[in-house]
């Protein structure tokens, strides 16, 4: 292995061990328990198009299907703002769903609500290709008077986290630790 590679590995590895656990591994299961009941009341009977945001709803898409017992189908999309950085930027959309949703109850998931401006361009799109509804389900919102639409927050959501950079659960460190099933900030951010 390369010492680049090496170097880091280990610079990830040390953001993981002494970050603050924000939610348990159980807390987050708890969490996806309960949406997967609201959800489930509200769209059994609707047969929606669950729409996953990738890359960070990936986690939350996973553990919400293997909960939902009702018809439904699977698409996903990919818009965001962050592109591998700490810090919000621009929308930029790389993949628009495929699947016809004039007509169709939608849901959307996602891994977090933060300031709220990819989701809310993401219900937008929605809307303008005709949707009927357009629900939307987070894993986490970020406590914060920042949103980008005041009042914005999501139809179904797991948990509310202080304002910090958080990883773990979808969530990504520049990239990487997507895959912690619990939820972390790192030290001083």
């Amino acid at each position: 292995m390369n010492d680049d590679l090496q170097s880091e590995i280990e610079r990830i590895r040390k953001i993981a061990q002494d970050a603050d656990c924000l939610a348990s591994e159980q807390q987050v299961k708890e969490a996806f328990d309960c949406m997967a009941l609201a959800i489930t009341e509200r769209l059994k009977n609707k047969l929606p198009v669950v729409y996953c945001v990738m890359n960070g709803g990936m986690f939350a898409t996973s553990e919400l299907l293997k909960r939902l017992s009702f018809p439904l189908e699977v698409d996903y999309l990919h818009a965001t703002r962050y592109r591998r950085k700490t810090e919000a930027g621009d929308l930029h959309w790389r993949v628009e769903p495929e699947v016809a949703i004039k007509g169709r109850n939608v849901l959307i998931i996602d891994d977090i609500l933060d300031e709220g401006a990819t989701l809310a361009a993401i219900i937008d799109h929605c809307h303008a290709q005709g949707a009927k509804d357009v629900t939307c389900a987070v894993l986490v919102d970020k406590q914060h008077n920042r949103k980008a639409l005041e009042g914005f927050t999501a139809d179904f959501t797991g948990l509310a986290i202080e304002d910090r950079y958080l990883f773990g659960c979808g969530m990504d460190y520049q990239g990487y630790l997507r895959n912690l099933p619990a939820i972390y900030a790192p030290k001083g951010l």
